[in-house]
């Protein structure tokens, strides 16, 4: 699972040397968040018909772009799509045939523990500020409105993380960008392999996390 990931600030040229982006004109980068929930618009990086990767807000919970209705009459849940079976999924299939995109990160959250008494934990890599998931995202027409969103990759956990919780977000190699968001490369499956253990870092945080309106930077100093 990954129901909650933090981001810090980054700036247009950490983008630009990190993804090659072409930074937008008049606007700026997004702002640092730490306490990411579904539900909330967070930014996504995909590419465009003419060829550079964008940076674009959009939903966290992906609505395919087959379904018309109200989106409060959306009942399933799709914050996360587990890349085992996200090829044949119908709500997933559309996107990940023609729609994959980068949801950049800096770490995220889990639990575990007993119900009522769950320690939080952050989980990042070492030596490493930023990093990307995997993700996909669809355009839904809903009330005449376009609507942006995404999901979140998930596999199964490596050894620093198994300890928390079996499932974990698919956490690319920058070398391996390309390919992911090139929906002309159908053999992705070797990169929904768990990211190495001995590069992730896994800490206890305080419980205030577990609260979404919570959102600063102490939520991610270690207890």
């Amino acid at each position: 699972m990954c129901g909650r990931f933090f981001r810090h600030g980054v700036t247009w040229a950490d983008f630009q040397a990190w993804l090659n982006l072409i930074p937008p004109d008049d606007t700026d980068p997004p702002e640092a968040t730490y306490n990411a929930a579904p539900g909330s618009y967070q930014p996504i990086i995909r590419l465009t018909h003419e060829g550079p990767a964008e940076l674009a807000p959009a939903l966290w919970g992906l609505v395919p772009s087959w379904w018309k209705k109200p989106l409060k009459e959306k009942s399933f849940t799709t914050f996360n799509a587990k890349s085992e079976t996200v090829a044949e999924k119908p709500v997933f299939r559309g996107a990940f045939r023609h729609h994959r995109c980068l949801v950049p990160a800096s770490g995220y959250y889990e639990w575990t523990g007993r119900p009522g008494a769950k320690t939080p934990f952050a989980i990042g890599l070492r030596n490493r500020r930023h990093f990307c998931f995997a993700g996909l995202y669809d355009v839904a027409h809903i009330d005449g409105s376009e609507l942006h969103s995404f999901t979140i990759l998930t596999t199964h956990a490596n050894d620093a993380t198994a300890g928390i919780h079996s499932r974990m977000p698919v956490i690319l190699h920058p070398s391996d960008f390309d390919r992911w968001l090139d929906t002309d490369s159908r053999k992705v499956e070797d990169l929904f392999e768990p990211f190495p253990s001995e590069d992730m870092h896994v800490w206890p945080v305080g419980p205030d996390v577990g609260n979404v309106r919570n959102n600063y930077p102490g939520l991610i100093e270690e207890t």
